[in-house]
């Protein structure tokens, strides 16, 4: 008996070190560390396994909602009731502590800290002085802080970045990316197909009174350039800011857009009674449409991967004999691979209301 109680004694000892030392190699991978060089050249030192994210704004949100929703700690906002029906549910409850830029750049470093965020990512255009931005912000709240640049010409490239770095999303960020270059390259082919004669002229209208417009140039317009149209609207010193550029109503008539795309809804559902848009040509020939704003707008605000979209949306619109495709069916694949949103014929009906 003695005997075998000693063995048994030998047997637990060997099997506490053995769960020490798995202990310590857990904790050690924890703690593991590896250098990563982001789109401004600042090289941070990243945790090996990053599985818990706080993006720094509406892009990043919009972005990791994609890639990995289980990964965020925060979202730059609150979902609104219309979002919530298309996006991941497990993001309904996340904090909103704001955003890093932007009108509305406030951000709530405290909420922020308290997510236990293992790393803060701002994606979207690059920004003069972003790089001194998250120094500071990297000193003040003690989170390692990086920049990947992610406008539609990096989006691609940006999705596989984010997949090499986030725990176990190398295959998803190939997928996404995947899908982002199958749409530039929908808008590449179908726009060099389209004579000249053919171009269609359209204005982008924005704001309550339908006289912000995101004119030619505007990073909020990009994508009717992209599928091969004419902005109507020209402007000296163009904004991307705010709705756009304000126009008078007479510079839309001596624009004389052959399209008109509205944002807002009211301005769009007025347009026949108002007596200052009617007697457009684009409104009197039923040539205007209410761009989907669910669960961000498909043309801009922000310019971000919603655009993916606006390609398929738009171009089929102005040119279906190039972009010749079921726009229905084409939403819904978009909508799965983007958030796992299997939409009904219903919903995808609805969103498509006033759009066609």
């Amino acid at each position: 008996m003695k005997k075998i109680s000693a063995i048994v004694a030998v047997f637990m000892l060997c099997c506490s070190v053995l769960v020490a030392q798995g202990a310590v190699e857990r904790e050690a991978q924890l703690n593991k560390t590896v250098q990563f060089t982001d789109s401004c050249g600042r090289t941070v030192e990243l945790p090996a396994k990053i599985t818990k994210v706080a993006p720094s704004g509406i892009v990043s949100s919009m972005m990791f909602s994609c890639i990995a929703p289980e990964y965020m700690c925060n979202m730059n906002s609150k979902l609104s009731d219309a979002q919530a029906e298309y996006l991941p549910q497990i993001l309904k409850d996340l904090p909103a502590t704001g955003q890093l830029y932007g009108s509305k750049a406030i951000i709530n470093y405290e909420e922020l800290i308290a997510t236990g965020a293992q790393v803060l990512v701002d994606l979207g255009d690059y920004k003069k002085g972003i790089a001194e931005d998250l120094d500071a912000l990297q000193a003040q709240i003690g989170i390692p802080c990086i920049f990947i640049e992610a406008d539609l010409s990096h989006m691609a490239a940006a999705f596989r970045t984010l997949g090499s770095i986030l725990d176990g999303k190398q295959a998803r960020g190939d997928e996404l990316a995947a899908l982002i270059e199958e749409a530039m390259k929908t808008a590449a082919e179908g726009s060099a197909k389209i004579k000249e004669d053919e171009r269609v002229s359209v204005m982008f209208s924005s704001l309550s009174k339908g006289l912000g417009t995101n004119a030619k140039g505007s990073s909020q317009a990009q994508v009717l350039e992209l599928v091969g149209a004419e902005n109507a609207i020209v402007v000296e010193k163009v904004t991307s800011k705010g709705g756009g550029n304000l126009v008078s109503i007479e510079q839309v008539y001596a624009a004389d857009p052959d399209v008109i795309i509205f944002s807002e809804k009211e301005v769009y559902e007025s347009a026949t009674a108002d007596p200052a848009w009617r007697e457009l040509r684009a409104i009197r020939e039923g040539r205007y449409y209410l761009v989907p704003t669910d669960p961000y707008n498909w043309l801009s605000n922000p310019p971000s991967l919603n655009m993916v979209l606006g390609i398929y949306w738009l171009g089929n619109l102005l040119y279906p004999q190039y972009y010749d495709y079921d726009i229905a069916l084409q939403v819904q694949k978009i909508y799965k691979v983007f958030w796992n949103c299997d939409l009904s014929a219903s919903q995808t009906e609805a969103l498509l209301k006033g759009a066609r």
